[in-house]
């Protein structure tokens, strides 16, 4: 492993040096980091991502997470390699490595618990019903936010790309959207009639008022505006969808990245084909997409065991 090629490790072995000569942490201690981090690397090459600690983003860190988890690991060494992580990218940022904090919301999961999150169709509907009852008022904020939930479940988006789309990404003809996703990799995804509606409500009604109190040029091409008139925020999406989640039974993290979740294992539930799942979800490896095959047959196992007269 050449290092000038493999600056994942260089930080790693700066940060190892980080915590042993300037917080003066023990051998026992550096090991045990060393071990944990070289896990996440080892998972970074894996996956076939780029061995870059700039590009470590919150989505791979919790495919990690789940890795690890369905590994078998106990609770309290995922625990420790969590927080090991979380201060590794904690490090990152502090010291210009990486442009923000990758792991701030990273957490293992709880004893028991499993990653990933996923909806039920009935719970979808009840969502989207309230969504629709909200926007029917025709308040700006409403409109916006059954089409961002629209979008994340029926394309399947990262957050990350919801923000980041601009209007000229919406193709209403094809009824499409271009998202640059990770690695500045382009792909084009479908979204259904549903969607397609909640999008044209938004531009026509909901997008013009928000615009009106645009304090800059930064949401001039975004798709998605703030109550200021500038490109929403990763952070505005996942406070809508803790509070859409908040009180719905189920386990695991309550972000966008449910919906994520939900979508590809919901095509998957219905037939859908796994190559064409991953190419969706803008996986580069298949490996990552089959974890949904995993959730979808634990659910049809779960399904048979509550349903079969003679399970």
């Amino acid at each position: 492993m050449h290092s000038d090629a493999r600056p994942l490790d260089d930080a790693i072995a700066a940060y190892l040096r980080s915590v042993e000569l300037e917080r003066g942490a023990s051998p026992h201690t550096v090991r045990a980091y060393r071990g944990d981090l070289a896990t996440l690397a080892e998972f970074v090459e894996r996956r076939g991502a780029e061995p870059d600690p700039a590009l470590l983003d919150l989505e791979l860190l919790r495919e990690w997470v789940w890795a690890q988890n369905e590994a078998g690991l106990g609770a309290a060494t995922l625990a420790r390699r969590t927080s090991t992580v979380r201060g590794f990218t904690a490090w990152l940022a502090r010291t210009g490595r990486a442009p923000a904090d990758a792991g701030a919301r990273l957490r293992a999961p709880r004893p028991g618990r499993h990653l990933p999150r996923v909806l039920s169709r009935a719970q979808v509907d009840e969502l989207f019903e309230q969504l629709a009852a909200r926007a029917s008022g025709h308040d700006p904020a409403a409109l916006r936010d059954l089409a961002i939930i629209e979008l994340l479940y029926a394309s399947a988006l990262r957050v990350s790309e919801l923000v980041g789309l601009d209007l000229a990404d919406i193709d209403d003809e094809r009824r499409t959207v271009r998202v640059l996703g990770k690695g500045a990799k382009e792909r084009v995804v479908p979204f259904g009639l549903p969607a397609h509606r909640a999008l044209l409500a938004y531009r026509e009604r909901g997008r013009p008022a928000l615009a009106v109190g645009a304090t800059g040029a930064t949401g001039r091409d975004a798709l998605l505006l703030g109550a200021r008139g500038s490109r929403l925020s990763t952070r505005a999406v996942y406070q809508l969808v803790a509070r859409l989640l908040v009180d719905l039974p189920g386990s695991g993290p309550a972000g966008p990245h449910a919906f994520r979740h939900t979508a590809a294992t919901h095509l998957l539930d219905g037939g859908a084909d796994l190559r064409a799942v991953q190419e969706l979800l803008g996986h580069a490896s298949l490996g990552t997409t089959q974890i949904y095959t995993h959730v979808s047959a634990d659910r049809l196992a779960a399904a048979y065991l509550t349903a079969h007269p003679r399970a």
